[in-house]
């Protein structure tokens, strides 16, 4: 941890990483297939996909990285640069990549975990916890200069979680049903991983880092990657990593969200230097945890608890005063975030009610999801489509 305390000390503020995971799956059926071996290997022959292309635990599902940036600029064309190989790669190899939070239909106990030491001895440790994860997200990591101002960051960005989460909700189908939440990936994910979810205040990092070392000493962490919550010091990258939010269907709202993250982030770490954060007290566990199941459960539809100000919101008005209040840090980092008047899981829910079955919407999902990323539509996709 002294080590890792150095890495923070030596970052640098506001720097930018995005991590967009995308699903495999068989471009005519949409069944997820375990080609994740073959896909990582023939994406190490690539020279910016080496490196930038990573697993997540079960063969199913690929990660694509864009690496450090200065700016947002820089990471937006970062990852586009990467989408555009990672989608070329997959269609040349006969698969298709989806962008929801979960799969509308397949079942966990089909898929296969990844044949490493690392995912082998995950899923030893954590038995049903890591077959049941068939989940996607959005991770963003945002550089923090300072081992005890990262904490701080983190500390405060609790708060703020529960509204990323609603504006980024996307996942709304488990076993070919409509689940009844707006985000079912984060039920499945965080409710049943351990070290999951909303972290606790630890203050300083001295405090943060005894907690860790008691887990590492007493066995219950090898790595620092078994640190799952929901925001947390990044022990590699020397940045704050926010891991609320779902996978996006579309490229455009996977950036724009990933712009507002950053923004929450800067906000939060300019707040905290100007001292504005001085006299307020930190929301209770409790208190966060209720405006999160609120935005698990209805998204941007539902209304969010001020507990501050002992008044209820609806989410989209929550959302309007996180973009006024973060527009100091989006102007001075040159962020624009556009946001669609619907997010993934308004959008599902207004179809279905349109009459739209449920491979229908997922199997349109996954021709925005190859136009918007990739600017393609997948091998057979369209194809099987006309068919039907």
């Amino acid at each position: 941890m002294d080590a890792v305390r150095e890495v923070f000390e030596s970052s640098r503020d506001f720097t930018i990483g995005i991590e967009e995971e995308f699903a495999i799956l068989d471009p005519a059926t949409l069944e997820l297939v375990d080609r994740f071996p073959e896909l990582y290997a023939a994406a190490g022959e690539d020279p910016v996909l080496a490196g930038s292309a990573a697993g997540e635990l079960i063969a199913s599902e690929i990660e694509i990285r864009s690496g450090r940036a200065e700016t947002m600029a820089q990471a937006h064309a970062q990852q586009a640069e990467r989408r555009q190989r990672l989608f070329a790669l997959a269609r040349s190899h006969g698969v298709a990549l989806a962008s929801l939070g979960t799969h509308p239909w397949a079942d966990y106990l089909d898929q296969e975990i990844i044949d490493t030491p690392h995912y082998q001895r995950l899923k030893e440790d954590l038995g049903w916890v890591a077959r049941r994860n068939n989940t996607w997200s959005l991770h963003v990591h945002v550089g923090i200069r300072g081992a005890d101002r990262a904490v701080k960051v983190s500390d405060w960005l609790r708060e703020r979680l529960p509204i990323l989460l609603a504006v980024s909700a996307n996942s709304i189908f488990l076993d070919r049903q409509d689940s009844g939440l707006a985000s079912v990936r984060t039920e499945i994910f965080t409710r049943t991983f351990p070290r999951c979810g909303v972290p606790d205040v630890f203050g300083s990092w001295d405090e943060y880092a005894r907690f860790i070392d008691t887990l590492r000493r007493l066995g219950s962490v090898v790595e620092a990657t078994q640190l799952w919550w929901s925001v947390r010091p990044h022990h590699a990258f020397g940045t704050v990593e926010v891991r609320i939010c779902d996978a996006q269907t579309s490229g455009a709202e996977s950036s724009a969200l990933a712009g507002l993250i950053t923004a929450v982030v800067a906000q939060t770490a300019i707040d905290l230097d100007e001292g504005r954060l001085d006299r307020i007290e930190p929301l209770k566990d409790r208190e966060i945890e209720e405006n999160l199941w609120r935005a698990i459960r209805y998204g941007l539809d539902g209304r969010m608890i001020d507990f501050r100000g002992d008044r209820e919101l609806e989410a989209r008005a929550a959302l309007e005063e996180l973009l006024e209040w973060t527009a100091p840090a989006r102007a001075g980092l040159g962020i624009e975030v556009d946001l669609p008047p619907e997010n993934g899981a308004q959008r599902m829910r207004r179809e279905l009610r349109g009459g739209a079955g449920v491979e229908e919407i997922y199997r349109a999902a996954v021709a925005e999801t190859a136009r918007t990323y990739a600017g393609a539509a997948p091998d057979g996709a369209e194809r099987v489509a006309a068919a039907e």
